[in-house]
């Protein structure tokens, strides 16, 4: 079901809020020396003990509570022991976790240290490009409306947005319709309505767009080379503005 009724949506919310806190906790942990498979049990351990379920781990046949995509991987990145964090990576988070069966999606991005400037200036422009996308995100306009929104901030930069992956519809599953590509032009494809629950995540590259998809079939990686940013809200479409449910509200 695309609109979401109060009671899902709650649940939505308390998932996302509890993600929120968990991106936030984890922070200190991501240093030089620590490998992307001690930041996912991690991950997990706050994740479970938050009375939330880890909804990657399983879903189709992936082993992790998250994906942990290191420099030139764009998503999807497989925790392993022999990822060890080093001084200057850039470190994209994603995780998804459900509350009494609701979802909520959440990526971020840290860096290990003092990150070098194209980093420090893919990270600002990729969040600019999803903030920008959560304001047009309200009842009326369409779909592809968020698409031209995150290309035109992107592209004007300089940097490529991904077009292999998308964002989506979430909600008591992890993906749900609609697709939200990261390109396009406006006014197109499905009007948003009140209610609807969406994956906002800008996905840009440094130079082109083209991907390689490691030998695990899940790592997927800049086929130059470039480095790769990426950013992820739940958004709940309200009228007035959007709802973000995996940032941190003020009670």
């Amino acid at each position: 079901m695309l609109v979401k009724n109060k009671s899902a949506i709650d649940k939505m919310r308390m998932a996302g809020q509890h993600l929120a806190h968990v991106m936030d906790e984890i922070s200190g942990f991501i240093v030089p020396g620590v490998s992307t498979f001690e930041l996912d049990a991690l991950v997990e351990q706050k994740v479970v003990s938050r009375g939330l379920k880890p909804v990657c781990k399983g879903y189709a046949g992936y082993r992790h509570a998250t994906c942990i995509s290191v420099n030139d991987v764009i998503v999807h990145g497989v925790p392993s022991q022999e990822i060890i964090l080093k001084f200057g990576d850039f470190v994209k988070i994603d995780v998804t976790a459900s509350y009494r069966s609701y979802c909520a999606d959440v990526a971020r991005y840290f860096f290990v240290g003092q990150a070098g400037d194209v980093a420090c200036r893919m990270a600002a422009v990729v969040q600019r490009a999803l903030d920008a996308a959560v304001t047009v995100a309200v009842p009326g306009n369409k779909i592809s409306d968020i698409s031209a929104c995150i290309q035109e901030i992107v592209e004007k930069e300089g940097f490529s947005v991904i077009r292999t992956f998308s964002g989506h519809g979430i909600g008591k599953s992890l993906h749900e319709e609609p697709d939200i590509p990261n390109f396009g032009k406006p006014g197109m494809g499905m009007v948003l309505q009140e209610g609807m629950t969406l994956a906002i995540e800008p996905m840009i590259a440094e130079h082109g767009y083209e991907v390689t998809v490691m030998k695990d079939g899940w790592t997927a990686k800049t086929a130059d080379g470039g480095l790769a940013a990426h950013v992820e809200d739940t958004i709940v479409v309200r009228h007035g503005g959007a709802e973000v449910l995996t940032r941190l509200q003020l009670n």
